[in-house]
């Protein structure tokens, strides 16, 4: 399949889920600094949510820049993961409005344990179909130090069942951000930059 069509379709889908992510931000109870800041867990839960939908937009940008062609496998295994996204809106007010619940925390942490494994499951497969492909080479998305914020979110977890209820929820926001910088460092590696 030609990756034009299918970059614009899969980039007007994030648009739409962050559209319908910020529509589910309640407006403060009172027009005071106080009612702002009642809803800093809703405000932090948007963050998180929309850095890593941000973040699989700009790789996935990167990625089809260099890549004009990908196999059915990768289009179903992106068919699988806008599944997956597209639950994040609901999940992202649910963990917000219950951030001391233990399934909510482990709804939105398996929200992003999901995306990670299918993002990464993706780049396989369009490496393994692009072997030739030298500009994909220097994006190094399969590089195995993306992965380690996987190792944080597990963190999350252990704290979430033990000692800190709030535990994935803090992790996802320290995990997207290590994706980012650690996406930025491997490229930057990978070019000699």
């Amino acid at each position: 399949m030609e990756t034009n069509r299918f970059e614009t379709f899969f980039d007007a889908i994030i648009a739409i889920i962050i559209t319908v992510l910020v529509l589910k931000i309640p407006q403060p109870a009172t027009p005071t600094l106080g009612g702002v800041l009642e809803l800093q867990n809703v405000y932090i839960a948007y963050l998180i949510s929309f850095l890593i939908l941000y973040n699989i937009w700009y790789a996935n940008h990167n990625l089809f820049q260099v890549v004009e062609h990908i196999e059915n496998t990768t289009v179903w295994i992106y068919g699988i993961m806008t599944f997956v996204i597209s639950l994040l809106p609901y999940f992202t007010i649910w963990l917000a409005n219950n951030i001391y619940s233990i399934p909510a925390e482990i709804m939105f942490g398996l929200i992003f344990i999901i995306t990670h494994i299918l993002t990464t499951l993706a780049n396989h497969t369009i490496y393994k179909s692009n072997p030739y492909n030298k500009e994909l080479k220097t994006l190094n998305n399969d590089s195995y130090l993306l992965n380690t914020p996987i190792i944080v979110l597990i963190i999350g977890f252990i704290l979430t069942y033990t000692v800190y209820r709030p535990g994935i929820y803090l992790c996802c926001l320290l995990s997207i951000v290590m994706w980012i910088i650690l996406g930025r460092v491997v490229r930057r590696n990978e070019n000699g930059n």
